[in-house]
């Protein structure tokens, strides 16, 4: 529980859909032809029309050359998404080189196929444009055409000036790209981490679901069995035992003892009375400490009875997961006693559980809860050891605060050593709260 293995979360491999690139293609095609059209015909500066139509001509018949002879649907492999976000950046020199290099303000442009990378595709490709890039700009520093200009003499910009124009194209090529990737991966990741955590509680209300469908069976077939088995008492006792009937009678009173042995079991999986899906604090808790009662971690409950009655609420898989992965990580860490006290009263509900462990390093304490972090040596490490993600406090937390709980890590204070986790409902959250079909949304 404590961590949730899913790689089908994790796409170490990005793709782009080609309908996507043709898309931008065709806009930028749109956008270049307004431009040239702009430039010659409305401001009339002397364009080379003719070479920047054959550029502009090229990109759309490989356009149209593409959405023919592929499904548009289909989604591209990184190596040739990034090979046509390559062919932009070249027929965006080409142009640029007809229309004064990297005096042309339209120079800037270079940063748009690497940000579509940062985006969707991996860091080595993403660097690979944009050293591509870089390089483009760095030749049409000092091989282009004339900008196009109304006067009689090109116009001719300081050679210091065109530097701090190379060397702005550079950085914001490498800055905006980094931030862009950054910020699309921390994205990423907190969808996938969403995702495994709508997967969990899947699971976890299709489980109590069966708990409480079994419960329910076992009390609605109560009643029938024990007539049965009645009834079968009394003709095996009226019968001549040297009937054949009589061994017959006694194998149905024998099996429909056992099957009220089994729906006995059965009843004993759900909340202790009815109805089954009602759950006390204190079974709540101790249903989150069962399972980890025989690994060697001595777990001490308390429980303060108050003046006011105990709370009561829905059984929710939600608060069943997350208590119990909370308690989980305390039992990991813990050197010998995990500590867990609940307490209430007329407004609020509380757990707190605390381990004798090492304790939350300073840096992690203020970021647990995020998705894909862990408070093992290396994330690599515990991919390796365990498979997992470091989801399991991520998903714990996300599914307690839909319930309306307050999460709140802390260590214990010195010289006492190891980590604390409060968790606290609003009494009326607490008994009210329910999980909807779609609470992870």
């Amino acid at each position: 529980m404590t961590d949730t293995t899913v790689p089908e979360f994790r796409y170490h491999r990005r793709f782009v859909r080609l309908d996507t690139i043709l898309r931008l293609r065709w806009l930028a095609v749109l956008g270049q032809l307004a431009a040239i059209f702009i430039v010659a015909q409305g401001l009339e500066f002397d364009v080379p029309i003719i070479p920047c139509v054959a550029v502009i001509a090229f990109s759309a018949i490989l356009n149209l050359s593409l959405q023919i002879a592929f499904n548009p649907r289909q989604q591209l492999q990184p190596i040739y998404a990034a090979a046509l976000l390559a062919l932009n950046i070249a027929e965006l020199a080409g142009l640029l080189f007809l229309t004064g290099g990297l005096q042309n303000p339209f120079s800037f442009l270079f940063l748009a196929p690497v940000l579509i990378s940062a985006t969707a595709l991996t860091t080595r490709l993403t660097l690979a444009l944009g050293l591509l890039a870089i390089a483009c700009a760095t030749a049409l520093g000092f091989v282009h055409m004339p900008l196009p200009w109304n006067s009689d003499e090109p116009l001719a910009l300081p050679p210091i000036y065109m530097t701090a124009v190379w060397l702005s194209i550079v950085l914001a090529i490498g800055v905006t790209s980094l931030y862009t990737f950054q910020v699309t991966d921390e994205a990423s990741k907190l969808s996938d981490a969403l995702a495994a955590t709508e997967l969990v509680l899947a699971r976890e209300q299709h489980l109590t679901q069966l708990d409480g469908l079994a419960a329910a069976a076992a009390h609605e077939l109560g009643t029938p069995l024990a007539t049965i088995f009645l009834i079968s008492r009394e003709l095996e006792k009226t019968i001549d035992p040297t009937n054949p009937l009589a061994g017959e009678l006694k194998t149905l009173g024998e099996q429909a003892k056992r099957c009220r042995d089994i729906l006995a079991k059965l009843t004993q999986l759900s909340s202790s009375g009815a109805p089954f899906d009602q759950m006390r604090l204190s079974t709540l808790i101790e249903e989150s400490v069962a399972p980890h009662r025989d690994f060697g971690i001595t777990i001490k409950v308390r429980i303060a009875v108050a003046g006011t009655t105990e709370p009561v609420g829905k059984r929710n898989p939600a608060i069943l997961y997350g208590v119990g992965n909370i308690l989980e990580n305390a039992v990991d860490f813990a050197r010998e006693t995990v500590e867990v006290n609940a307490w209430w009263n007329a407004d609020t509900v509380e757990i707190e559980i605390s381990d004798d462990g090492p304790g939350i390093a300073p840096d992690m304490l203020k970021r647990i809860g995020e998705p894909y972090l862990s408070r093992r040596p290396t994330l690599e490490e515990e991919q390796k050891q365990h498979g997992g993600l470091g989801l399991g406090i991520f998903i714990a937390r996300t599914l307690l605060e839909r319930t309306g709980a307050k999460i709140k890590f802390s260590n214990r204070p010195f010289p006492d050593h190891g980590a604390v986790a409060h968790i606290s409902w609003p009494r009326d959250r607490f008994e009210t709260s329910e999980t909807p079909e779609n609470a992870i949304a």
